[in-house]
Protein backbone atom coordinates (compact mmCIF):
# COMPACT_ATOMS: atom_id res chain seq x y z
CA UNK A 1 0.00 0.00 0.00
CA UNK A 2 1.69 3.26 -1.06
CA UNK A 3 1.84 6.33 1.16
CA UNK A 4 -1.35 8.26 1.83
CA UNK A 5 -2.06 11.19 -0.48
CA UNK A 6 -5.17 12.39 1.36
CA UNK A 7 -3.00 14.04 4.04
CA UNK A 8 -0.44 16.77 3.33
CA UNK A 9 0.41 18.18 6.75
CA UNK A 10 1.25 16.23 9.94
CA UNK A 11 1.63 17.60 13.46
CA UNK A 12 4.12 15.79 15.73
CA UNK A 13 3.80 16.10 19.51
CA UNK A 14 7.18 16.15 21.31
CA UNK A 15 7.83 14.69 24.75
CA UNK A 16 8.41 17.93 26.64
CA UNK A 17 11.02 18.45 29.36
CA UNK A 18 13.62 15.84 30.20
CA UNK A 19 12.54 14.12 33.41
CA UNK A 20 13.39 10.78 35.01
CA UNK A 21 11.67 8.17 32.85
CA UNK A 22 11.46 10.32 29.74
CA UNK A 23 14.74 11.61 28.38
CA UNK A 24 16.67 11.87 25.12
CA UNK A 25 15.22 8.57 23.77
CA UNK A 26 12.13 10.52 22.74
CA UNK A 27 14.16 13.34 21.22
CA UNK A 28 15.81 10.63 19.10
CA UNK A 29 12.45 9.15 18.04
CA UNK A 30 10.87 12.55 17.36
CA UNK A 31 13.83 13.72 15.26
CA UNK A 32 13.72 10.47 13.25
CA UNK A 33 9.99 10.86 12.63
CA UNK A 34 10.41 14.49 11.45
CA UNK A 35 13.13 13.46 8.97
CA UNK A 36 11.18 10.43 7.70
CA UNK A 37 7.93 12.34 7.08
CA UNK A 38 9.64 15.29 5.38
CA UNK A 39 11.50 12.81 3.19
CA UNK A 40 8.09 11.56 2.04
CA UNK A 41 7.02 15.09 1.10
CA UNK A 42 4.72 15.86 4.04
CA UNK A 43 4.67 19.26 5.73
CA UNK A 44 5.72 18.66 9.34
CA UNK A 45 4.61 20.86 12.24
CA UNK A 46 6.39 20.14 15.53
CA UNK A 47 5.21 21.16 19.00
CA UNK A 48 7.54 20.69 21.97
CA UNK A 49 8.02 22.62 25.19
CA UNK A 50 11.74 21.84 25.45
CA UNK A 51 14.08 24.00 23.32
CA UNK A 52 17.16 21.99 24.37
CA UNK A 53 16.46 19.16 21.92
CA UNK A 54 17.64 18.12 18.46
CA UNK A 55 14.06 17.85 17.17
CA UNK A 56 13.41 21.57 17.78
CA UNK A 57 16.36 22.60 15.54
CA UNK A 58 14.98 24.87 12.77
CA UNK A 59 15.87 22.47 9.93
CA UNK A 60 14.01 19.51 11.46
CA UNK A 61 10.41 20.59 10.78
CA UNK A 62 8.64 23.04 8.46
CA UNK A 63 7.14 24.84 11.47
CA UNK A 64 8.37 24.50 15.05
CA UNK A 65 6.48 25.68 18.13
CA UNK A 66 8.24 25.79 21.49
CA UNK A 67 5.14 26.13 23.63
CA UNK A 68 3.58 24.47 26.70
CA UNK A 69 2.13 21.05 25.87
CA UNK A 70 -1.46 21.77 26.91
CA UNK A 71 -4.84 21.21 25.26
CA UNK A 72 -5.46 24.99 25.04
CA UNK A 73 -2.12 25.69 23.32
CA UNK A 74 -2.49 22.76 20.90
CA UNK A 75 -6.00 23.99 20.03
CA UNK A 76 -4.54 27.37 18.99
CA UNK A 77 -1.68 25.78 17.00
CA UNK A 78 -4.03 23.37 15.19
CA UNK A 79 -6.38 26.27 14.33
CA UNK A 80 -3.45 28.23 12.86
CA UNK A 81 -1.53 25.44 11.07
CA UNK A 82 -4.49 23.28 9.99
CA UNK A 83 -2.68 19.90 9.98
CA UNK A 84 -4.53 16.92 8.45
CA UNK A 85 -3.23 14.45 11.02
CA UNK A 86 -1.45 14.19 14.39
CA UNK A 87 1.30 11.65 15.13
CA UNK A 88 1.38 11.24 18.95
CA UNK A 89 3.35 7.97 19.19
CA UNK A 90 6.89 9.43 19.09
CA UNK A 91 6.38 11.82 22.02
CA UNK A 92 6.50 9.27 24.82
CA UNK A 93 3.82 9.19 27.51
CA UNK A 94 3.31 12.96 27.14
CA UNK A 95 2.33 12.58 23.48
CA UNK A 96 -0.16 9.80 24.23
CA UNK A 97 -1.75 11.60 27.20
CA UNK A 98 -2.08 14.86 25.23
CA UNK A 99 -3.60 13.13 22.19
CA UNK A 100 -6.21 11.43 24.40
CA UNK A 101 -6.97 14.77 26.12
CA UNK A 102 -7.34 16.55 22.72
CA UNK A 103 -9.78 13.90 21.51
CA UNK A 104 -11.81 13.97 24.72
CA UNK A 105 -11.96 17.79 24.67
CA UNK A 106 -13.39 17.67 21.13
CA UNK A 107 -10.45 19.58 19.61
CA UNK A 108 -9.72 16.93 16.95
CA UNK A 109 -13.36 16.75 15.86
CA UNK A 110 -13.67 20.55 15.80
CA UNK A 111 -10.72 20.94 13.40
CA UNK A 112 -11.25 17.72 11.43
CA UNK A 113 -7.87 16.26 12.41
CA UNK A 114 -7.24 12.51 12.60
CA UNK A 115 -4.80 10.54 14.74
CA UNK A 116 -2.26 8.39 12.87
CA UNK A 117 0.12 5.77 14.30
CA UNK A 118 -2.33 4.77 17.03
CA UNK A 119 -6.05 5.43 17.19
CA UNK A 120 -7.85 6.79 20.24
CA UNK A 121 -9.26 3.41 21.29
CA UNK A 122 -5.82 1.75 21.17
CA UNK A 123 -4.32 4.46 23.39
CA UNK A 124 -7.20 4.28 25.86
CA UNK A 125 -7.12 0.47 26.05
CA UNK A 126 -3.34 0.36 26.56
CA UNK A 127 -3.38 3.06 29.25
CA UNK A 128 -6.61 2.22 31.10
CA UNK A 129 -5.85 -0.84 33.23
CA UNK A 130 -9.46 -2.06 33.38
CA UNK A 131 -9.96 -1.83 29.59
CA UNK A 132 -6.59 -3.51 29.01
CA UNK A 133 -7.49 -6.39 31.31
CA UNK A 134 -10.83 -6.86 29.50
CA UNK A 135 -9.08 -6.82 26.09
CA UNK A 136 -6.63 -9.51 27.27
CA UNK A 137 -9.45 -11.70 28.61
CA UNK A 138 -11.30 -11.45 25.29
CA UNK A 139 -8.37 -13.05 23.41
CA UNK A 140 -7.68 -15.61 26.14
CA UNK A 141 -4.51 -14.03 27.57
CA UNK A 142 -3.78 -13.73 31.26
CA UNK A 143 -3.00 -10.49 33.06
CA UNK A 144 -2.34 -10.16 36.81
CA UNK A 145 -5.42 -10.47 39.05
CA UNK A 146 -6.46 -6.89 39.68
CA UNK A 147 -9.15 -4.27 40.06
CA UNK A 148 -9.41 -0.50 39.59
CA UNK A 149 -10.24 1.69 42.58
CA UNK A 150 -11.37 5.33 42.76
CA UNK A 151 -11.27 5.55 46.56
CA UNK A 152 -9.57 3.98 49.58
CA UNK A 153 -12.71 1.99 50.52
CA UNK A 154 -12.96 0.54 47.01
CA UNK A 155 -9.25 -0.36 47.08
CA UNK A 156 -9.60 -2.22 50.41
CA UNK A 157 -12.57 -4.18 49.03
CA UNK A 158 -10.62 -5.23 45.89
CA UNK A 159 -7.60 -6.25 47.99
CA UNK A 160 -9.76 -8.44 50.24
CA UNK A 161 -11.99 -10.03 47.58
CA UNK A 162 -9.75 -10.37 44.51
CA UNK A 163 -6.26 -10.84 45.87
CA UNK A 164 -6.69 -11.90 49.48
CA UNK A 165 -3.02 -11.87 50.51
CA UNK A 166 -0.01 -9.59 50.80
CA UNK A 167 2.22 -8.42 49.13
CA UNK A 168 -0.02 -6.33 46.87
CA UNK A 169 1.06 -4.01 44.07
CA UNK A 170 -0.51 -0.53 43.79
CA UNK A 171 -0.17 1.33 40.47
CA UNK A 172 -1.73 4.73 39.57
CA UNK A 173 -3.24 5.10 36.05
CA UNK A 174 -1.71 7.33 33.34
CA UNK A 175 1.62 8.04 35.06
CA UNK A 176 5.15 7.98 33.66
CA UNK A 177 8.11 5.95 34.87
CA UNK A 178 6.04 4.08 37.46
CA UNK A 179 5.43 7.29 39.41
CA UNK A 180 3.51 6.57 42.63
CA UNK A 181 3.60 2.77 42.14
CA UNK A 182 4.83 0.37 44.77
CA UNK A 183 4.55 -3.00 46.49
CA UNK A 184 3.02 -3.04 49.97
CA UNK A 185 3.34 -5.72 52.65
CA UNK A 186 0.96 -4.49 55.41
CA UNK A 187 -2.55 -2.93 55.56
CA UNK A 188 -1.07 0.35 56.88
CA UNK A 189 1.39 0.60 53.95
CA UNK A 190 -1.50 -0.27 51.63
CA UNK A 191 -3.64 2.67 52.82
CA UNK A 192 -0.73 5.12 52.53
CA UNK A 193 0.22 3.94 49.01
CA UNK A 194 -3.38 4.03 47.74
CA UNK A 195 -3.92 7.61 48.96
CA UNK A 196 -0.59 8.66 47.42
CA UNK A 197 -1.46 6.88 44.12
CA UNK A 198 -4.89 8.53 43.89
CA UNK A 199 -3.14 11.89 44.21
CA UNK A 200 -0.42 11.04 41.62
CA UNK A 201 -2.82 9.75 38.94
CA UNK A 202 -4.14 12.50 36.64
CA UNK A 203 -7.49 10.64 36.50
CA UNK A 204 -7.41 9.79 40.26
CA UNK A 205 -7.64 6.02 39.87
CA UNK A 206 -5.31 3.26 41.06
CA UNK A 207 -4.89 -0.35 40.03
CA UNK A 208 -4.76 -2.88 42.87
CA UNK A 209 -2.85 -5.88 41.54
CA UNK A 210 -1.43 -9.21 42.73
CA UNK A 211 2.31 -8.84 43.35
CA UNK A 212 4.60 -10.60 40.86
CA UNK A 213 7.80 -9.98 42.87
CA UNK A 214 10.48 -12.50 41.94
CA UNK A 215 9.01 -13.37 38.52
CA UNK A 216 11.21 -13.06 35.43
CA UNK A 217 10.50 -10.08 33.18
CA UNK A 218 10.76 -10.06 29.39
CA UNK A 219 9.92 -7.47 26.75
CA UNK A 220 9.27 -7.81 23.04
CA UNK A 221 9.72 -4.82 20.76
CA UNK A 222 7.25 -5.39 17.92
CA UNK A 223 5.87 -3.68 14.81
CA UNK A 224 2.66 -4.09 12.86
CA UNK A 225 1.38 -2.50 9.64
CA UNK A 226 -2.06 -1.88 8.14
CA UNK A 227 -1.92 -5.21 6.25
CA UNK A 228 -1.42 -7.10 9.56
CA UNK A 229 2.22 -7.93 8.82
CA UNK A 230 3.92 -8.40 12.18
CA UNK A 231 7.61 -8.48 13.13
CA UNK A 232 9.49 -8.86 16.40
CA UNK A 233 12.44 -6.48 16.28
CA UNK A 234 14.09 -7.62 19.46
CA UNK A 235 13.51 -9.63 22.63
CA UNK A 236 14.79 -8.05 25.84
CA UNK A 237 15.37 -9.82 29.15
CA UNK A 238 15.56 -8.05 32.50
CA UNK A 239 18.34 -9.31 34.76
CA UNK A 240 16.47 -8.03 37.82
CA UNK A 241 13.25 -9.86 38.65
CA UNK A 242 9.83 -8.21 38.76
CA UNK A 243 9.55 -5.49 41.39
CA UNK A 244 12.28 -3.30 39.88
CA UNK A 245 11.20 -0.79 37.18
CA UNK A 246 12.49 -1.89 33.77
CA UNK A 247 14.28 1.49 33.45
CA UNK A 248 16.27 0.65 36.62
CA UNK A 249 17.01 -2.94 35.64
CA UNK A 250 20.03 -4.29 33.79
CA UNK A 251 18.63 -5.57 30.50
CA UNK A 252 20.03 -7.97 27.91
CA UNK A 253 19.10 -8.31 24.24
CA UNK A 254 18.35 -10.78 22.82
CA UNK A 255 16.78 -12.69 25.75
CA UNK A 256 19.27 -15.33 26.92
CA UNK A 257 17.28 -17.76 29.08
CA UNK A 258 14.23 -18.49 26.90
CA UNK A 259 13.93 -21.75 25.00
CA UNK A 260 12.78 -21.43 21.38
CA UNK A 261 9.37 -22.85 22.34
CA UNK A 262 8.93 -20.25 25.12
CA UNK A 263 10.06 -17.44 22.80
CA UNK A 264 7.55 -18.47 20.10
CA UNK A 265 4.83 -18.55 22.76
CA UNK A 266 5.63 -14.97 23.83
CA UNK A 267 5.79 -13.94 20.15
CA UNK A 268 2.32 -15.35 19.44
CA UNK A 269 0.94 -13.65 22.55
CA UNK A 270 2.50 -10.30 21.56
CA UNK A 271 0.73 -10.53 18.20
CA UNK A 272 -2.60 -11.19 19.94
CA UNK A 273 -1.97 -8.22 22.26
CA UNK A 274 -1.36 -5.89 19.28
CA UNK A 275 -4.63 -7.00 17.67
CA UNK A 276 -6.63 -6.89 20.91
CA UNK A 277 -5.48 -3.38 21.81
CA UNK A 278 -6.07 -2.26 18.22
CA UNK A 279 -2.63 -0.94 17.26
CA UNK A 280 -2.98 -0.83 13.47
CA UNK A 281 0.44 0.54 12.56
CA UNK A 282 3.78 1.27 14.19
CA UNK A 283 5.95 -0.01 16.99
CA UNK A 284 4.85 -1.23 20.39
CA UNK A 285 6.50 -2.63 23.47
CA UNK A 286 4.87 -5.65 25.16
CA UNK A 287 6.01 -6.67 28.66
CA UNK A 288 5.62 -10.18 30.08
CA UNK A 289 6.16 -11.73 33.51
CA UNK A 290 7.00 -15.43 33.73
CA UNK A 291 6.77 -17.40 36.98
CA UNK A 292 10.10 -19.31 37.16
CA UNK A 293 8.49 -22.03 39.31
CA UNK A 294 5.41 -22.84 37.18
CA UNK A 295 6.05 -21.19 33.81
CA UNK A 296 2.79 -19.19 34.09
CA UNK A 297 2.92 -16.18 31.73
CA UNK A 298 1.03 -12.94 32.34
CA UNK A 299 0.95 -9.78 30.24
CA UNK A 300 2.03 -6.85 32.41
CA UNK A 301 1.44 -4.01 29.96
CA UNK A 302 1.95 -2.75 26.45
CA UNK A 303 2.92 0.70 25.20
CA UNK A 304 1.30 1.59 21.83
CA UNK A 305 4.15 3.98 21.08
CA UNK A 306 7.88 4.28 20.61
CA UNK A 307 9.32 3.73 24.10
CA UNK A 308 12.65 3.78 25.97
CA UNK A 309 13.11 0.14 24.97
CA UNK A 310 12.54 1.06 21.30
CA UNK A 311 15.65 3.26 21.36
CA UNK A 312 17.64 0.36 22.86
CA UNK A 313 16.22 -2.13 20.32
CA UNK A 314 16.95 0.28 17.43
CA UNK A 315 20.56 0.73 18.48
CA UNK A 316 20.98 -2.98 19.28
CA UNK A 317 19.68 -4.27 15.94
CA UNK A 318 20.23 -1.37 13.52
CA UNK A 319 16.47 -1.39 12.81
CA UNK A 320 15.26 2.28 12.93
CA UNK A 321 11.95 1.75 14.76
CA UNK A 322 10.89 5.43 15.07
CA UNK A 323 11.62 6.18 11.41
CA UNK A 324 9.71 3.12 10.19
CA UNK A 325 6.84 3.73 12.65
CA UNK A 326 6.41 7.21 11.12
CA UNK A 327 6.38 5.77 7.58
CA UNK A 328 3.91 3.04 8.56
CA UNK A 329 1.65 5.75 10.02
CA UNK A 330 1.82 7.49 6.63
CA UNK A 331 0.34 4.41 4.95
CA UNK A 332 3.26 2.21 3.91
CA UNK A 333 3.47 -1.50 4.75
CA UNK A 334 6.56 -3.27 6.11
CA UNK A 335 7.28 -5.07 2.83
CA UNK A 336 7.49 -1.72 0.98
CA UNK A 337 10.20 -0.24 3.21
CA UNK A 338 13.86 -1.07 2.57
CA UNK A 339 16.33 -1.94 5.33
CA UNK A 340 18.79 0.98 5.51
CA UNK A 341 21.75 -1.23 6.37
CA UNK A 342 21.44 -4.04 3.81
CA UNK A 343 19.67 -1.98 1.08
CA UNK A 344 18.33 -5.33 -0.20
CA UNK A 345 16.04 -6.80 2.43
CA UNK A 346 12.78 -5.15 3.46
CA UNK A 347 11.57 -4.12 6.92
CA UNK A 348 9.34 -7.22 7.07
CA UNK A 349 12.49 -9.31 7.72
CA UNK A 350 13.07 -9.76 11.44
CA UNK A 351 16.60 -8.71 12.46
CA UNK A 352 18.80 -11.54 13.76
CA UNK A 353 21.92 -10.69 15.75
CA UNK A 354 24.97 -12.80 16.61
CA UNK A 355 26.10 -10.62 19.52
CA UNK A 356 24.83 -9.60 22.96
CA UNK A 357 23.72 -6.11 23.95
CA UNK A 358 23.60 -5.06 27.61
CA UNK A 359 21.99 -1.89 28.99
CA UNK A 360 23.15 -0.70 32.41
CA UNK A 361 21.29 2.10 34.23
CA UNK A 362 23.22 5.08 35.64
CA UNK A 363 22.03 6.60 38.92
CA UNK A 364 22.98 9.95 40.43
CA UNK A 365 21.95 9.47 44.07
CA UNK A 366 24.75 11.83 45.13
CA UNK A 367 22.69 14.66 43.58
CA UNK A 368 19.53 13.57 45.46
CA UNK A 369 20.78 13.13 49.06
CA UNK A 370 17.35 12.56 50.64
CA UNK A 371 16.18 9.88 48.20
CA UNK A 372 15.67 6.26 49.27
CA UNK A 373 18.32 4.29 47.36
CA UNK A 374 16.35 1.06 47.29
CA UNK A 375 15.12 0.30 43.77
CA UNK A 376 11.45 -0.45 43.14
CA UNK A 377 8.66 0.09 40.61
CA UNK A 378 9.33 3.84 40.43
CA UNK A 379 12.18 4.69 38.06
CA UNK A 380 15.21 6.43 39.62
CA UNK A 381 18.01 6.16 37.04
CA UNK A 382 18.99 9.33 35.16
CA UNK A 383 20.80 7.71 32.24
CA UNK A 384 22.13 4.47 30.84
CA UNK A 385 25.05 2.91 29.00
CA UNK A 386 24.67 0.39 26.19
CA UNK A 387 27.42 -2.05 25.31
CA UNK A 388 27.87 -4.72 22.66
CA UNK A 389 29.96 -7.88 22.94
CA UNK A 390 30.29 -11.38 21.52
CA UNK A 391 29.34 -12.79 24.92
CA UNK A 392 27.27 -11.58 27.88
CA UNK A 393 30.43 -11.29 30.02
CA UNK A 394 32.22 -9.10 27.47
CA UNK A 395 29.21 -6.79 27.01
CA UNK A 396 28.70 -6.52 30.79
CA UNK A 397 32.34 -5.53 31.45
CA UNK A 398 32.23 -2.92 28.67
CA UNK A 399 28.95 -1.57 30.04
CA UNK A 400 30.29 -1.13 33.59
CA UNK A 401 33.32 0.71 32.24
CA UNK A 402 31.08 2.95 30.07
CA UNK A 403 29.03 4.12 33.07
CA UNK A 404 31.86 6.49 34.10
CA UNK A 405 31.52 5.66 37.80
CA UNK A 406 35.26 5.21 38.33
CA UNK A 407 35.31 1.46 37.63
CA UNK A 408 37.22 -0.36 34.89
CA UNK A 409 34.80 -3.29 35.01
CA UNK A 410 33.27 -5.63 37.57
CA UNK A 411 34.83 -5.37 41.01
CA UNK A 412 34.08 -5.70 44.71
CA UNK A 413 31.96 -3.31 46.78
CA UNK A 414 33.46 0.04 47.81
CA UNK A 415 34.24 0.40 51.53
CA UNK A 416 35.11 3.26 53.87
CA UNK A 417 38.14 3.39 56.24
CA UNK A 418 36.34 1.23 58.80
CA UNK A 419 35.58 -1.51 56.25
CA UNK A 420 31.84 -0.76 56.01
CA UNK A 421 30.00 -0.51 52.69
CA UNK A 422 30.20 3.07 51.44
CA UNK A 423 26.82 4.81 51.06
CA UNK A 424 24.87 2.26 53.16
CA UNK A 425 23.80 1.90 56.80
CA UNK A 426 26.67 0.72 59.07
CA UNK A 427 25.01 -2.65 59.83
CA UNK A 428 24.36 -3.54 56.15
CA UNK A 429 25.63 -7.03 55.27
CA UNK A 430 26.57 -8.50 51.88
CA UNK A 431 23.42 -10.65 51.99
CA UNK A 432 21.32 -7.48 52.51
CA UNK A 433 22.85 -5.97 49.37
CA UNK A 434 22.02 -9.13 47.43
CA UNK A 435 18.46 -9.35 48.75
CA UNK A 436 17.40 -5.69 48.49
CA UNK A 437 17.46 -4.20 44.95
CA UNK A 438 20.07 -1.40 44.88
CA UNK A 439 22.46 0.23 42.43
CA UNK A 440 25.46 -1.85 43.62
CA UNK A 441 23.81 -5.28 43.53
CA UNK A 442 25.91 -6.35 40.53
CA UNK A 443 29.13 -5.70 42.47
CA UNK A 444 27.70 -7.45 45.54
CA UNK A 445 27.11 -10.55 43.35
CA UNK A 446 30.72 -10.39 42.13
CA UNK A 447 32.04 -10.10 45.69
CA UNK A 448 29.82 -12.96 46.89
CA UNK A 449 31.18 -15.21 44.12
CA UNK A 450 34.76 -14.27 45.08
CA UNK A 451 33.98 -15.19 48.70
CA UNK A 452 32.81 -18.63 47.61
CA UNK A 453 29.04 -18.20 48.02
CA UNK A 454 27.12 -20.76 45.93
CA UNK A 455 25.34 -19.54 42.81
CA UNK A 456 22.09 -21.13 44.05
CA UNK A 457 22.16 -18.97 47.22
CA UNK A 458 22.95 -15.84 45.18
CA UNK A 459 20.06 -16.61 42.79
CA UNK A 460 17.73 -17.21 45.73
CA UNK A 461 18.64 -13.83 47.29
CA UNK A 462 18.71 -11.74 44.09
CA UNK A 463 16.10 -13.42 41.88
CA UNK A 464 18.70 -13.55 39.07
CA UNK A 465 18.58 -16.47 36.66
CA UNK A 466 21.37 -19.04 37.34
CA UNK A 467 22.61 -18.61 33.74
CA UNK A 468 23.65 -15.00 34.44
CA UNK A 469 25.28 -15.74 37.82
CA UNK A 470 27.25 -18.70 36.50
Amino acid sequence: MPKRTDIQSILIIGSGPIVIGQACEFDYSGAQACKALRQEGYRVVLVNSNPATIMTDPQMADATYIEPLTVEMLDKIIAKERPDAILPTVGGQTGINLAVALAEAGVLEKHGVELIGANLRAMQVAEDRELFKQAMEEVGLESPRSGVAHSLEEARQIAAELIGRYPIFVRPSFTLGGSGAGTVFTPQEFDEKVLWGLKESPVHTVLIEESLIGWKEYELEVMRDAADNFVVICSIENLDAMGVHTGDSITVAPAQTLTDKEYQRLRDQARLVMRAVGVETGGSNVQFAVDPATGRVVIIEMNPRVSRSSALASKATGFPIAKLAAKLAAGYTLDELKNDITQKTVAAFEPSIDYVVVKLPRWAFEKFPGVDRELGPQMKSVGEAMSIGRTFKEALQKGVRSLEIGRDGLGVMERDEEGRFRGYEPDTSLHDLLRIPNRDRLFAVYEALLKGETSSLICQLTGYDPWFVE
